[in-house]
């Protein structure tokens, strides 16, 4: 264990060839894709296993578990995707083209021996998606029908894979908390009173009927979404122009019961608040999951019904070691999210850890954080794939 720990800047580049710039500036439209990371290893503690953390669209290096881990003598990749800071345009599929392509740097470049991919937060389905499809992979086209084949793409696959504090997917987290009061998409003031947990007169605690209706009502407002995406896309298809892509905005997209009736799904989570801070104020606020997405984007990350990364699904086409490490007071992830994966998991070798009152981001909880990476470090042990 060592406090000594550095921290070197990564570019990777690759060439790769799109219809169109779907990134902004020198990212990703130059014929050639440009990702950043941050290595992060403790000072002369060798390792033969690297720990990749990769979100889609998020930066990790600054938060407490990967530089836990280093802290710890764990060599740790903080890799960012071409989407970096900003998922508007994010196709997930994309994103397994650039973790793949950190994996091979790290093998042929680096000489690390073992790959890990600790998959924390938005992070674990990213993971479970990756490996499946490095495993067997089996995807030829994106969920939009663009050509993208995975099956020539020679994704290397990890030696185990950790779903740490994650949920299943960007589209089922979406599902779960959508407001489904919404009846206009183009003016959110227009709404069905009866379905505004924050301005309606339905009340905590709610009754089984209320939450099956609400339920329902969001499945139908994703769904409509859904529609008008791929309409919208055959539109401009079928003009045959210039004009590839369309942004859009999705309005109050954080209304999850959840955050309001502690009787739901119950852990230790905070009620009244969650991870973003106050439900109502992000429900409306300009940070809101899915609040801008591309049409492309749309079906990958948020349509429940066509993306390919949902967790349980990929977590069922696995074969690695799969550990996952459940937070009851996470304000960010449903209490369900992690039990499904777990239990769709098909490999042989897997395991789940609840750790008792840690939060999402185990911030003022040094107790619960040191837990977790002992956990990681004892369960990699086990199956001598720490690297030391």
């Amino acid at each position: 264990m060592s406090d000594d720990i550095t921290f070197e800047w990564v570019h990777i580049h690759y060439d790769e060839t799109q219809s169109f710039t779907e990134t902004y500036g020198f990212a990703g439209n130059q014929g050639a894709v440009n990702l950043e990371g941050v290595l992060i290893r403790p000072a002369r503690v060798p390792s033969e296993t690297l720990q990749i953390y990769m979100h889609p669209a998020s930066t990790l290096q600054l938060l407490p578990v990967p530089r836990e881990a280093a802290r710890r003598g764990a060599h740790v990749l903080c890799a960012g995707s071409r989407y970096a800071r900003n998922d508007t345009a994010c196709i997930l599929e994309n994103v397994l083209l650039d973790l793949g392509a950190y994996i091979r740097h790290a093998k042929s470049v680096w000489g690390y021996k073992h790959v890990v991919l600790v998959g924390w937060s938005g992070g674990g389905s990213l993971s479970l998606f990756y490996q499946s499809q490095a495993e067997g992979p089996t995807i030829t086209h994106t969920p939009a029908g663009d050509p993208l084949d995975l099956t020539r793409a020679g994704l290397i696959p990890a030696d185990a894979v950790v779903f740490q504090a994650a949920h299943s997917s960007r589209a089922k987290l979406l599902l779960d908390i959508i407001d489904p009061s919404v009846i206009d998409e183009r003016d959110p003031d227009v709404r069905d009173l009866a379905l505004d947990i924050y301005a309606g007169p339905a009340q905590p605690p709610y009754s089984t009927a209320f939450i099956d209706h609400y339920r329902a009502a969001q499945l139908a407002r994703v769904r409509r979404i859904t529609s008008w995406v791929k309409d919208t896309l055959e539109r401009l298809r079928a003009v045959g122009g210039a004009e590839k892509e369309r942004g859009f905005v999705t309005h109050r997209t954080l209304a999850d019961p959840r955050f309001l009736d502690a009787a739901l799904d119950p852990n230790d989570r905070p009620i009244g608040r969650c991870y973003l801070g106050v439900p109502e104020t992000v429900n409306s606020g300009p940070v809101g999951l899915a609040r801008f997405s591309t049409l492309r984007a749309w079906l990958s990350q948020w349509s429940i019904d066509d993306t390919n990364a949902e967790g349980a699904a990929t977590a069922a086409r696995i074969s690695a070691p799969l550990l996952f490490i459940e937070n009851t007071a996470d304000d960010a992830v449903p209490q369900y999210h992690c039990r499904s994966v777990y239990e769709a998991a098909a490999t042989s070798d897997k395991q789940h850890v609840v750790i008792d009152g840690a939060t999402h981001y185990y911030v003022g909880q040094p107790e619960h954080l040191e837990r977790a990476t002992s956990i990681t470090e004892d369960w990699l042990a086990e199956r001598k794939l720490l690297g030391r």
